[in-house]
C-alpha cells in the first residue's frame, strides 16, 4: 500500500467508504420511492464503480457519448442510454455495432435529422433500437420545446423503421421538478391521445436528488456526481462537507508574498468551472482560505495577510467546484480508507469525447 506522503501532487484521492455510503444511501431513497436509477457514469468514468452502482441495486448506466459506453460494454454492463444527440455514418456504425453487443442500448433524440439516420442505420438490424424524445423543460440545453413537439417526433420515431418509441427524456434546470411533472404530463397525453405508448420517463440531475420523487410522472432518474459529491453541491446544501469523497491532493510550492500561496495544482486539475461560486474549490480544514486563482499549473491561495496558515511543501486536499470535469483530467485517482492508499484506479473512459 502506498503511504499518504509517497502519492506525487497533483492527484486525485477517492475516499471508498464515503463512495460506498453514498451510492447506498441513494439507492436506498430511489427504492423507498419506487424509482429505477440509472447513474450517470461521466462523474466517474470509471467500469468498477459502474458495476458497484448496479450492484448496490441500480437498472443500469447513462452515458453521453459512444466512447464512454464501449468502454463500460467492454467491463460487461448490458444495459446502457445514451443521452445525447448521435449523427454521422461512423458514430451510427460504431453505435449499431455497440447495440448488438449489449443487451439493452437506448438513445435519445430530439429532431428529425437525427431521427432519420438512426432509422437509417438500424433498418435492417435484427433488434430496432429504442429511442426517447429528448424535452427542454427549462434547461435550455437540447431537447424539444413543447408537449405537442414531443409527440410529433415520437409519431416519426414509431414509424420508421429500426426504431421503437419508448418514452421521454429530459435533463432539468435546478429547481425545475414541478416542470418536469407538468410536461411530461402533457405529453404523455398527447402520446396516449395519438396511440403511443409511453413507458419510460427519464429525469435527472444530482442538484434536485433529494426532490425526485416530487415528479412521480417520472419512472427513472440519472445522477452522476451523487457518487462523489464537490463544492457545488455543498453550496447547493445537497450534501456536507463529510460526503464528499473525491479531493484533489496538492503541494504548497511557494510562499511568495503575505497572504498568498502558490499549489501545484491548476485548471489542469481543478478545472476553471466557477458554477456560480467564488473561488475555485473549498481548501480542506481551512475554510477561511480562498482558491483565488488558477493557470494552467499554479493554484493561487489567497488569505488574511496577518496569518500564515501554510508552510512550503505542505500537502492540502481541496474539493473541486465541479468534480466530473476533474475525473476526465487525471488518467487514475487513488483509492484510499481511512487515508490508507489501496491502489489506483484506471480512469478508463477519460477523454471518450466521440
Amino acid at each position: 500500500m502506498t503511504e499518504f506522503a509517497e502519492l506525487e501532487t497533483p492527484c486525485a484521492i477517492v475516499d471508498l467508504d464515503c463512495v460506498e455510503r453514498n451510492l447506498r444511501n441513494y439507492q436506498e431513497y430511489c427504492d423507498e420511492h419506487g424509482i429505477a436509477l440509472r447513474p450517470h457514469i461521466k462523474t466517474h468514468k470509471i467500469p468498477d464503480f459502474a458495476l458497484q452502482q448496479i450492484a448496490v441495486g441500480a437498472k443500469g448506466i447513462t452515458c453521453q457519448k459512444i466512447g464512454e459506453a464501449e468502454v463500460m460494454a467492454d467491463a460487461g454492463i448490458d444495459d446502457i442510454l445514451i443521452t445525447y444527440n448521435i449523427m454521422g455514418e461512423r458514430k451510427l456504425e460504431r453505435l449499431r455495432t455497440l447495440a448488438n453487443r449489449v443487451n439493452l442500448l437506448r438513445v435519445v433524440a430530439d429532431n428529425e435529422f437525427v431521427v432519420r439516420g438512426l432509422s437509417a442505420a438500424f433498418a435492417d438490424n435484427a433488434k430496432p433500437l429504442e429511442v426517447l424524445v429528448e424535452c427542454d423543460t427549462g434547461a435550455g440545453r437540447c431537447g424539444v420545446q413543447t408537449p405537442e413537439d414531443a409527440v410529433k417526433l415520437a409519431a416519426l420515431i414509431h414509424d420508421l423503421p429500426g426504431l421503437k418509441f419508448m418514452g421521454l427524456m429530459t435533463y432539468p434546470v435546478a429547481g425545475g421538478t414541478a416542470q418536469v411533472e407538468e410536461f411530461f404530463r402533457e405529453a404523455m397525453a398527447a402520446c396516449e391521445k395519438a396511440g403511443l405508448e409511453c413507458p419510460v420517463r427519464s429525469s435527472g440531475g444530482t442538484p434536485d436528488m433529494w426532490q425526485a420523487h416530487l415528479a412521480p410522472v417520472v419512472t427513472e432518474y440519472r445522477i452522476g456526481t451523487y457518487i462523489y459529491n464537490d463544492k457545488s453541491l455543498m453550496e447547493r446544501g445537497v450534501c456536507q462537507e463529510e460526503d464528499c469523497a473525491l479531493h484533489v491532493l496538492t503541494q504548497v510550492v511557494s510562499l511568495p508574498a503575505p497572504g498568498r500561496a502558490i499549489i501545484d495544482a491548476g485548471s489542469k486539475a481543478l478545472t476553471s468551472d466557477l458554477l456560480g461560486l467564488e473561488g475555485y474549490g473549498y481548501v480542506v480544514g481551512h475554510p477561511e482560505v480562498s482558491v483565488k486563482g488558477l493557470s494552467e499549473e499554479h493554484g493561487i491561495l489567497s488569505f488574511d495577510a496577518a496569518t500564515q496558515p501554510f508552510e512550503i511543501g505542505q500537502r492540502i486536499r481541496i474539493i473541486p467546484n465541479h468534480v466530473c470535469v476533474v475525473s476526465n483530467m487525471f488518467d487514475y485517482v487513488q483509492l484510499c480508507r481511512n487515508d490508507i492508499f489501496e491502489n489506483p484506479a484506471f480512469v478508463a473512459a477519460r477523454g471518450k469525447v466521440l
